[in-house]
């Protein structure tokens, strides 16, 4: 409340207005009525006075009301815009973290979801995995190390006796044990392929194979018996002539 209340006012009025009525006894009337006038005059005065003061110090305590609810509000606003920026840095580092699972969950569809390879002029669904231990396997026939391509093929005929690299998996498989010379596990390994894979493209050189091996046992009542069951069932094939012509020399 500012001092200058309406009570504190008129006891100043009333002070100012005492000693008039104290000497009103030894003035005469006109005396008394100007001092009464210049009385009000300057009750008058000092109203206005304090009317502007009061005025004045209630704008300026508006305004800074008003500058108290601007910093508030600019306050406010700081925090408001902190929290929307720690909000957008978590949205933005969901996002990478969707982005990242996205990408990770992509990658492992693709390494268990089969894709279209051509196999022997047939295109066959194959799991990556699958392709990835007969490529692997394959990768060290092809480096001479035949004992551990053995190994890499006969495991993966295991692991993937469904697979439409199984029925080459097995030829190579026969070709491993007849560059270490071991013609016995090379004709078995190749038998599998005349027998659970014959509608395979490997049938017929898998065949030819199992009559050479015989012939390196010097068994050849086995290797002509073979050829002759070659020409029989595959007339057609590239491996079917080769056989004629050794059953020509055998003669």
């Amino acid at each position: 409340m500012s001092k200058w209340s309406p009570s504190r006012l008129a006891c100043l009025v009333l002070a100012a207005w005492l000693p008039l009525q104290a000497s009103a006894g030894i003035l005469d009337d006109d005396e008394a009525r100007r001092a009464i006038l210049d009385l009000r005059s300057k009750v008058d005065a000092i109203t206005r006075d304090l009317t502007t003061r009061l005025d004045a110090k209630s704008d300026k305590t508006a305004t800074l009301d008003i500058l108290n609810q601007h910093e508030q509000t600019l306050a406010e606003i700081a925090k408001l815009r902190g929290q929307i920026e720690v909000l957008a840095n978590e949205v933005t580092k969901a996002q990478n973290n969707q982005r990242t699972l996205y990408a990770d969950l992509d990658a492992r569809i693709k390494k268990i979801e089969p894709r279209a390879e051509t196999i022997d002029g047939e295109t066959a669904q194959v799991l990556p995995s699958e392709k990835q231990a007969y490529d692997g396997a394959m990768e060290v026939f092809k480096s001479g190390d035949y004992k551990r391509a053995a190994a890499a093929l006969q495991d993966f005929v295991k692991r993937f006796p469904e697979s439409p690299y199984a029925s080459n998996a097995q030829y190579w498989l026969g070709n491993a044990y007849y560059a270490q010379r071991d013609y016995k596990n090379a004709i078995a390994a190749q038998e599998v392929v005349a027998s659970t894979y014959a509608s395979s493209a490997k049938a017929p050189d898998a065949l030819l194979n199992i009559a050479t091996s015989y012939a390196e046992l010097k068994d050849k009542v086995k290797a002509k018996k073979t050829l002759q069951t070659l020409v029989s069932k595959f007339p057609d094939s590239q491996a079917a002539q080769s056989a004629k012509d050794r059953l020509a020399a055998l003669k």
